[in-house]
C-alpha cells in the first residue's frame, strides 16, 4: 500500500482479544469512491463516496474489527487529522473526511473488547510510509486480528483469516490493495474448484454456518493514476471482481463486502488498465491473507 507515494498505513492490534483496526492515511488531493456488494455492511460516511455527492476529497479510511461498535475508531482518526489541519475547509475549521468499514469478529476472542477512538488514534500514530512485509494469515495484524475464513461450515470449523497487502505495477503505474479477509466462503487456490455444499445449504430457515451478518471482507485500493471520482467507482467495482476470483461463495447475505478505491497521483493511465490491475491486486491480497 505504501508503494504509492504519500500514503501511510498504521495498525492497532490486540492479539489476545483478537480484534484491531487499520488506518490508511491519504495526502492532500486524494479522491475516492466505493461500492458495497455484501448483504450486511457496517460502514461510516459511505454515502459521501457516491460520485454525485459534493465531497471530492478523502483524508483516511479505517478498517476495523468489532462490527458496528468498531466504527467508533473513526472518531480517533478524525481527531488525529483535525489536530494536523487535515480535512475539508469550512468557516469554523477543517472537517476531516474519514470513511469507516468494519468486519464482524465478535465471535472469537473477547467480544467486550472493540476498537474505539483511542485505538483509531493509536493506529494513526503508528502509521508509516515505509513499505513492510505482507502480514501472514492469523498473525494478528490490525483489523485482521479476529478474521476467519470458511465460516459457512460453522464458527468452530472456520480457520484464521487476516490482513493481506499486495501491489501491481505497469511502468510508472502502481495499484496497491489492503484487504481484511473475514469471509463466509472459502479462499481458493488459483485454478481450484469450489467445494460442494451440503444438501439444503442456503435454504431459508435451515441452520447453516455462521448467522447472517457475522463475516465480511473489506479493503482499500490505492493508485497513483490520476482518476476522477466516477473512475474511482469503476475501480472499486473491479475490486469486487478480484474478490470473486478468490472467494467462493462471495457477496452473500452473511457478508458485508465493501471496497474503497482512491486516486492520489498524477500518472496518466487508461481507467480500464487501472481496473484490471485493481482486480489482480485484490485477488492477490485475499490469497496472501487467506491461503496457508
Amino acid at each position: 500500500m505504501t508503494r504509492v507515494p504519500g500514503v501511510a498505513v498504521g495498525h492497532w492490534s490486540d492479539e489476545v482479544a483478537r480484534t484491531g483496526c487499520s488506518v490508511v492515511l491519504f495526502p492532500e488531493g486524494a479522491v475516492a469512491s466505493g461500492e458495497v456488494r455484501g448483504g450486511a455492511p457496517a460502514t461510516r460516511e459511505w454515502e459521501l463516496l457516491a460520485p454525485e455527492r459534493m465531497m471530492s476529497r478523502i483524508d483516511a479510511v479505517v478498517l476495523s474489527g468489532g462490527s458496528a461498535f468498531g466504527l467508533a475508531a473513526c472518531d480517533g482518526v478524525v481527531r488525529w487529522c483535525e489536530e494536523r489541519g487535515r480535512g475539508f475547509a469550512t468557516t469554523a475549521g477543517v472537517v476531516p473526511i474519514v470513511v469507516g468499514l468494519a468486519v464482524y469478529d465478535l465471535g472469537v476472542g473477547d467480544a467486550s473488547v472493540r476498537p474505539g477512538p483511542g485505538e483509531g488514534y493509536a493506529a494513526c500514530e503508528a502509521a508509516s510510509e515505509v513499505a513492510g512485509t505482507n502480514p501472514r494469515p492469523g498473525r494478528g495484524v490490525g483489523a485482521g486480528c479476529g478474521a476467519t475464513i470458511g465460516s459457512w461450515r460453522g464458527r468452530d470449523a472456520a480457520r484464521p483469516g487476516g490482513l493481506g497487502v499486495t501491489a501491481e505495477h505497469q511502468g510508472e503505474l502502481v495499484v496497491s490493495a489492503i484487504v481484511v479477509v473475514n469471509c463466509y466462503g472459502d479462499v481458493l487456490e488459483p485454478g481450484a474448484d469450489p467445494l460442494p455444499f451440503p444438501a439444503g445449504a442456503f435454504d431459508p430457515g435451515v441452520p447453516f454456518g455462521s448467522p447472517p451478518g457475522e463475516n465480511t471482507t473489506v479493503g482499500v485500493v490505492v493508485t497513483n493514476a490520476a482518476l476522477s471520482k466516477t473512475q474511482c467507482l469503476l475501480v472499486a467495482q473491479s475490486a469486487h471482481d478480484g474478490l470473486a476470483r478468490a472467494v467462493d461463495p462471495v457477496h452473500t447475505l452473511a457478508d458485508g463486502d465493501a471496497f474503497v478505491a482512491a486516486s492520489v497521483g498524477v500518472v496518466g493511465a487508461p481507467v480500464d488498465l487501472v481496473r484490471t490491475l485493481a482486480a489482480r491486486a485484490i485477488c492477490g491480497a485475499v490469497r496472501v491473507a487467506g491461503l496457508p
